[in-house]
């Protein structure tokens, strides 16, 4: 095989190891970005469940205040 075929298939060698690098460099780096916004949607579930709007709070606050409500109605 002459000395030329030889050079193009180091060549050749060489730039898919360094491409394969470069891809595996890249997932390592999708995999850090996917674990970081899991955290930041669980961080605005908790903000949305804390911040939740006032009728999906007002059954636990009438059924809190039903006693207070029904002792005023007998007084």
């Amino acid at each position: 095989m002459p000395a030329v075929a030889w050079v193009t298939l180091v060549a050749t060698a060489l730039i898919i190891a360094a491409t394969g690098l470069a891809l595996l460099r890249v997932i390592l780096h999708l995999r850090q970005v996917g674990t970081t916004l899991d955290a930041v949607i669980g961080g605005v579930e908790v903000i949305a469940d804390q911040t939740s709007t006032v009728p999906a709070r007002l059954t636990s606050v009438n059924a809190n205040l039903k006693p207070v409500r029904d002792w005023a109605e007998t007084v």
